[in-house]
C-alpha cells in the first residue's frame, strides 16, 4: 500500500523542543491540509483533550530559535501567533479533534514516523550498551577498535560555511608616491 505521505517528509517534521519529540501545527495543518486556524480553533474547543504532556505553545525565543536554525523562513510563517507544539499522544489526540478521512489515514503515517524514530533511536542505544559490554570484556588491544566503531556511531555535525566572500589575491604591494609602501630603505 503506498504511503499517502512519504515518510520522510513527515521525520523532517518531527523536532526536539524541551526534550520531547514534537511537530507543530502549522506543519500539521499542512499535512492535514487544512489552515493552521482551523487546526488551533479545533484544539481549543477540546482543550481538555489535549493536556502539557500532549501539547504546548513555544515561546518567544523558541520561536526566534526555529526561525535562526532554518527551521521555519520566518516569524510571520505562524500567522502572528505563537505555534503549538504535539507531541506523539497529542497527534494522536488530533485525529479524534479533526474528524476525517484524510486526518486519520495522515495520523496513521505520522504514527508509524515516530515508532520507526524510536526503533532507530532504540537499535543506536542497544549497539552503544553491546559495545560497552564487549571492552570490558577484552583488554586495551581493541581500545583503538573501539575507538573507531564509537567515532562512527556518531552523529555528523554539519559544518558552516563562513558568510560571505574569500577572495584570495596573491601578495601585490601597492604604490604610493613615495614608491612601494611596506618596504624599508626606499
Amino acid at each position: 500500500m503506498k504511503a499517502l505521505i512519504p515518510l520522510e517528509i513527515i521525520e523532517r517534521r518531527i523536532l526536539l523542543i524541551r526534550g520531547h519529540k514534537v511537530m507543530l501545527s502549522t506543519h500539521l495543518a499542512e499535512l492535514y491540509e487544512v489552515e493552521t486556524r482551523v487546526l488551533n480553533q479545533a484544539v481549543k474547543r477540546n482543550i481538555s483533550r489535549f493536556p502539557e504532556d500532549f501539547m504546548f505553545q513555544l515561546n518567544t525565543s523558541e520561536t526566534e530559535q526555529l526561525v535562526s536554525q532554518i527551521v521555519i523562513p520566518h516569524k510571520k510563517y505562524f500567522g502572528g501567533s505563537l505555534p503549538y507544539a504535539f507531541t506523539e499522544q497529542g497527534v494522536a489526540m488530533l485525529s479524534s479533534v479533526l474528524n476525517s478521512e484524510r486526518a486519520i489515514n495522515v495520523n496513521i503515517e505520522i504514527m508509524r514516523a515516530f515508532i520507526r524514530l524510536r526503533r532507530i533511536l532504540a537499535s543506536h542505544a542497544e549497539l552503544a550498551r553491546k559495545l560497552d559490554a564487549l571492552e570490558k570484556k577484552y583488554d586495551a588491544q581493541f581500545k583503538i577498535v573501539f575507538d573507531a566503531i564509537r567515532e562512527l556511531m556518531k552523529t555528523p555535525e554539519t559544518k558552516r560555511r563562513p558568510i560571505g566572500f574569500l577572495v584570495e589575491e596573491p601578495h601585490v604591494p601597492y604604490k604610493s608616491s613615495r614608491g612601494v609602501k611596506g618596504r624599508k630603505g626606499r
